[in-house]
This record gives C-alpha cells, sequence and structure tokens, in this order.
C-alpha cells in the first residue's frame, strides 16, 4: 500500500510566507539605518544638542532688560562667524567650543575664539564632555591643552564643562548617578589645578537630575550656566539658587545659539578677572 505523504504548502502560502519575512527584514535594517543616520558624528556636538528633544522649546524671554548682557556660544557647524555683525546687534560675550572628548578639536577654533576678541568681546573656550571614553581628568588635560587656558587678561572667562544628553547613545554615558558625579569632580579638579579657576557648569535640569541624582555639591564653587529654551529658566539643579549664564534659543541671529548673562557688563568682566 503506498504511504501518503503530508500535502505540500500551496504555492500562494509559501509566496505569503517569503513576503512576510521580506518585510521583516527590511523593517529590521531599515530601523537600523535610521538610527545610524541620526547619531551625530563623534566631534559634531555642540552646546545644546540634545535640550530641543529631551526639553523642547515654549517662548523666549523678554528683551531690553538692562541686568542681563547678550552673548552667543558657538561651534564648528556655524563656520566663520560674523562677529561685527554680532558686536553690532549688543553681543558682548561669546564661548566658543575647544574640544570634544580626547580626540576632536574645533578646526574654527583660532576665527571663533580670537575673532570675538579682536571685536572687543570677552569671550573663553567650552569643553563638550564625553564620560564614557576617557575620565575627567584626562579630558580636563586635553582641554587645557588646546584651548581650555585662562589668563587674567580681563578678556577671557573661564573654561566650561559642558555636560548634558549623549548624542551619541545612552542620555547618561552609562554611568549611575554616583560615577557621573565622580567624574564631574575629577574634571573639575583637574581642570582648576591646571588654570587656577573653577570651570563654569553647563547643563539643563531634567539632565542632571536624571544623570546626577541632581547632586548639588557643585554650587558653592563651579557657576552655573542653564539651559532652558522658554521664557524663564524654570527650576534650576540641586545646590544653585541663581544662574549665572543662561542658554535660551538655537534659533536666535547670526550664529543660532544665543544666551544671557545674568548681570550687567560689569559682572561679565568681573568673572573674567576671577
Amino acid at each position: 500500500m503506498p504511504a501518503h505523504r503530508p500535502p505540500s504548502p500551496r504555492p500562494r502560502a509559501r509566496t505569503a510566507l517569503a513576503a512576510a519575512l521580506l518585510t521583516a527584514v527590511s523593517l529590521t535594517l531599515s530601523l537600523s539605518t535610521a538610527h545610524a543616520a541620526s547619531t551625530p558624528t563623534r566631534g559634531s556636538a555642540h552646546m545644546g544638542i540634545g535640550v530641543l528633544a529631551h526639553d523642547g522649546q515654549d517662548g523666549t524671554p523678554s528683551t531690553g532688560d538692562a541686568t542681563q548682557t547678550e552673548g552667543v556660544d558657538v561651534s564648528a557647524y556655524q563656520g566663520n562667524v560674523a562677529w561685527s555683525t554680532l558686536w553690532s546687534s549688543g553681543v558682548k560675550w561669546a564661548y566658543t567650543k575647544a574640544t570634544e572628548g580626547t580626540y576632536y578639536t574645533n578646526p574654527y577654533f583660532t576665527q571663533q575664539y580670537n575673532g570675538s576678541y579682536n571685536i572687543g568681546m570677552i569671550r573663553g573656550a567650552y569643553h563638550f564632555a564625553t564620560p564614557d571614553t576617557t575620565s575627567g581628568a584626562t579630558q580636563a588635560n586635553y582641554f587645557a591643552d588646546h584651548g581650555g587656558g585662562w589668563s587674567r587678561d580681563g578678556k577671557t572667562l573661564p573654561g566650561v564643562l559642558d555636560i548634558e544628553w549623549n548624542p551619541y547613545g545612552a542620555a547618561c554615558y552609562g554611568k549611575s548617578a554616583g560615577a557621573m558625579v565622580s567624574w564631574i569632580a575629577d574634571f573639575l579638579k583637574t581642570y582648576k589645578a591646571r588654570t587656577g579657576r573653577d570651570a563654569v557648569i553647563y547643563t539643563a535640569t531634567n539632565w542632571w537630575t536624571q544623570c546626577t541624582g541632581n547632586y548639588g555639591g557643585f554650587a558653592s564653587a563651579n557657576p552655573l550656566w542653564i539651559a532652558r529654551y522658554a521664557s524663564g529658566v524654570g527650576t534650576l539643579p540641586a545646590g544653585w539658587s541663581y544662574y549665572t549664564m543662561w542658554q535660551y534659543t538655537s534659533s536666535g541671529p547670526t550664529v543660532g545659539d544665543h544666551d544671557k548673562f545674568n548681570g550687567a557688563l560689569d559682572r561679565v568682566q568681573a568673572l573674567a578677572n576671577g
């Protein structure tokens, strides 16, 4: 008696199965490609790169406040900056990105850093921190060696530690709150040993709360530069009762990133003088 074999799948069923598998593979590849495309190139980060995505924007501050002094922050993506235009518009101070991690220096640093100085602005440099790549001390030394120094010339502001959402991966760079606080302390201690100045801390309250556990121990020594694109600064991180600088927009005139110094020009000069 001939053996009975189970019927083979119908051609239409096989076709449907193959189509479903191809769709799944295509979707997986598309998601991987989209993720790769949305992750910026190492070195391209800048102040506030994650603010809009995480905190959004809710208005702008009122203009013409005599107790605040307008400033800007720039990095390589702005290229050669029209400093005379900014000066004419009332901008009196500026920060330029000098370094990131221990693998990047800003190719426009000379034009941006010296250009702001030459037009008459009080200027300084900032470092974009990547706590997942090297230690705080190593990055502070790299910063100090590549534009992040300080001199008592009345025109140079102390260096800034830009510590915010990780544009290349996990928001807190894979660190616990305690480990992040230790990394920041390592950077700040080394920077002061190299330059004699306490670095300014640039951050956003939401990131600081998430990634340091809202640690308040740096407020007594390190000025706060808060990032918030709104009509007011909102709640500040623990320990700080006031801000020194406020990045209030990424869509201001000429360069995009505009800031307010919490005080008249003589207070900017006082910070420069130490």
